[in-house]
């Protein structure tokens, strides 16, 4: 097997790792988008049908931002206003992962 050949296999293996694990979604990444998506947007701005007929706040807006992560997962175990209560249907971990993730649309 000649150099060139050996040389094109690695790095096809290597892009083939790296795809997939650019791929790869955080565990809050994947609760977000099976459950918050849908109201709060795939980028957190509320741009959704659902999202914008429920009035849901986006990420930039000033009271979203002053926000804390634990008032973030209070609001998401308890609820508030028109969003449900995921206590009982998601475990602590998943909500802090969830809201770990929504706050990335901060930055």
């Amino acid at each position: 097997m000649s150099k060139r050949v050996r040389a094109s296999i690695v790095v096809g293996a290597v892009l083939a790792l790296a795809s997939t694990a650019a791929g790869a979604q955080s565990p809050g990444e994947a609760v977000y988008r099976q459950k918050c998506q849908t109201c709060h947007g795939a980028d957190g701005m509320a741009s959704s049908g659902v999202g914008k007929v429920m009035k849901v706040k986006p990420i930039g807006n000033p009271e979203v931002k002053k926000l804390t992560e634990a008032e973030m997962i209070q609001m998401t175990r308890d609820g508030v206003a028109k969003m449900q209560a995921y206590k009982g249907e998601l475990t602590d971990a998943q909500i802090k992962a969830s809201v770990v993730y929504f706050r990335t649309f901060l930055k």
